[in-house]
């Protein structure tokens, strides 16, 4: 996944962090921000697994170096 992905995903978490009142627009906003980061996931997800048998060493050090 894209260093940009990445850094929108940390933005929509802390955002969804701020909006933690009550009302039901906040409440509103805070889902779909939530269901948002739940894609990027999943995106995360779709891309670490592969169809082909083919290793792409630089994306698996980049991985490796997030942490995952």
């Amino acid at each position: 996944m894209s260093p940009t992905y990445l850094l929108a995903r940390d933005h929509l978490e802390q955002a969804a962090t701020i909006l933690h009142d009550a009302d039901s627009r906040t409440l509103q906003l805070r889902n779909i921000i939530e269901r948002t980061i739940g894609l990027i996931d999943e995106m995360r997800s779709n891309d670490l697994r592969s169809d082909d048998n083919v290793l792409d060493l630089g994306e698996f050090k980049r991985l490796k170096r997030m942490g995952y």
